[in-house]
């Protein structure tokens, strides 16, 4: 590989690959119908508080740009809530079980992650 080539490379800023423009399943709809499961049958309030900034040693703060168990995209998101996160990987030590606890179908699993997408890219 030419010398310029790799000096260009190794200048280039490094993404964690987190969308910075808004997804088209980001939409104004699912962020609202996202927050109202978010702050009722999903639970998820119960751990990251309804203003989603956390509840210390329940849940992390999921309004600022710090992620821990995803990349921040709307696909990354989505992954952690379908999959939980184990107590032995969470940063307050408690486990967040697949699908918040809850039992939220596919379509609103999407509506909750468009809505903690929202928060963290203002």
């Amino acid at each position: 590989m030419k010398a310029w080539l790799v000096a260009a490379l190794v200048l280039l800023p490094v993404t964690a690959g987190a969308q910075t423009t808004r997804p088209p399943e980001v939409t104004d709809a699912a962020i609202q119908r996202g927050a109202a499961l978010f702050n009722g049958t999903g639970l998820c309030m119960a751990c990251h508080g309804t203003d989603a900034k956390g509840i210390p040693n329940l849940g992390a703060n999921l309004a600022d740009d710090e992620w821990l168990h995803s990349d921040g995209s709307l696909a990354g998101i989505l992954e952690t809530l379908r999959k939980g996160v184990s107590s032995d990987r969470s940063s307050t030590g408690a486990a967040m079980p697949p699908r918040g606890g809850g039992q939220l179908s596919n379509e609103q699993l999407q509506d909750v992650a468009a809505y903690v997408w929202s928060l963290s890219h203002k």
